[in-house]
């Protein structure tokens, strides 16, 4: 089965952005809210000329919401966050919209090996280190340190030095994270870093996406595709075991479209220690020279579609399985296992500690870099702008 012809948002005719003659990207500055020693957290909000939006904050240089219509033209938000600065101050959040590092993913218990010297992560996954760690990026303020605006794009760029020693990681890293929106309705992040000392890296973004908007239940339905013909298997820790598995005849084969929860209950031992899809899949085996192809998703119901690029090698999806019904969203609603879909375009999970992953190690003079696309659009054939 193959996906029918998307139709991008910037062919709709009816779009709030157009009704208000909105003609040139926009970037706004405002204030979310205040941390707890009183610094001001920062919003800025990019808006095309088709009137997509999406929010920015800088804390934990996040996706705090994004707008975009429906195969009817209706706009609603397609992010999962909070309303509030308190729910990504908590200790519950799951990483809503997050940038997530140093490491992105997990590193078995906290530990590997640099160029000789041992290295030790605060542990705060069970028996591993996740994202970085108990204050990883997602838990720091960033500074916004660029807001561009013009014709056709605009963006925001935000830094955050994290010194030597930060949560165990040698060498002072210097990170940026670069959102801009576009009008061709592709919003694009990039990731950059470099370090004054031999450190490891692998940054992404943690949004939780429900294409019928957030708070509208489950994502299960919705239809995914994942390019990657291999999966990276773990132990019941989560931790990969090192090997490669084929997808073919498998849970795990999104190579063709299907329903997300299509085969979600199979019974699989991957599923069962994921409580659901929290898999790396492999795109290729090293970082691409440009971005390509990593998953495209589309929802039935809204006919609402997102494709994903990026240059990484690894793709995580994770099917919201700990989602438990404790967490109330920017609407309003409760947020419940299954209602929403992370992807993460990022290096394999654990990739120092497995010599057959590639590196993580990022050296001084070098800059890291993972540029994640995604181009929002619709299908169907109902209402101005879908396909037919």
């Amino acid at each position: 089965m193959t996906f029918p012809r998307l139709a991008t948002l910037a062919a709709c005719a009816c779009t709030m952005a157009g009704a208000q003659g909105v003609s040139a990207a926009t970037a706004t500055r405002s204030v979310f809210g205040r941390m707890p020693g009183g610094a001001a957290v920062e919003a800025v909000t990019l808006r095309n000329e088709h009137g997509v939006t999406v929010r920015l904050i800088a804390y934990g240089a996040r996706i705090q919401e994004v707008m975009t219509p429906d195969r009817d033209g209706r706009f609603a938000n397609i992010a999962l966050g909070f309303a509030s600065l308190a729910g990504y101050l908590s200790e519950s959040d799951p990483y809503f919209g997050a940038t997530v590092g140093r490491f992105a993913n997990r590193i078995a218990k906290g530990r590997f090996t640099l160029d000789g010297h041992a290295y030790q992560l605060p542990i705060n996954n069970g028996p591993n280190s996740l994202h970085g760690g108990t204050t990883g990026f997602d838990r720091v303020l960033w500074s916004v340190v660029g807001v561009k605006q013009g014709p056709t794009s605009a963006s925001v760029t935000l830094r955050y030095v994290s010194p030597n020693g930060d949560q165990g990681y040698p060498g002072t890293l210097t990170a940026t994270a670069t959102y801009a929106l576009d009008d061709d309705d592709r919003l694009r992040i990039e990731y950059q870093a470099t370090s004054d000392a031999p450190t490891i890296v692998n940054l992404s973004n943690h949004t939780y996406w429900n294409l019928s908007g957030e708070g509208s239940g489950s994502v299960m339905s919705q239809r995914l595709m994942i390019p990657g013909a291999e999966i990276t298997p773990v132990d019941a820790t989560q931790i990969p075991t090192g090997t490669f598995m084929t997808v073919a005849g498998t849970p795990f084969d999104f190579r063709r479209p299907k329903a997300i929860g299509r085969d979600i209950r199979d019974g699989d031992s991957q599923l069962v220690i994921g409580r659901g899809y929290d898999m790396n899949w492999v795109i290729s085996r090293e970082v691409a020279a440009a971005p390509r192809l990593v998953a495209r998703v589309v929802d039935p119901r809204s006919g609402r579609a997102l494709q994903l690029e990026s240059n990484q090698p690894g793709l995580q999806f994770y099917s919201g399985n700990f989602l438990d019904g404790t967490l109330v969203g920017t609407s309003g609603h409760i947020y419940r296992q299954g209602d929403a879909f992370v992807l993460e375009p990022q290096i394999f999970p654990d990739t120092p500690n497995h010599p057959g992953f590639g590196s993580g190690r990022l050296a001084p003079g070098q800059v890291y870099r993972n540029v994640i696309i995604y181009t929002f659009s619709t299908v169907g054939s109902r209402g101005a702008g879908s396909s037919k």
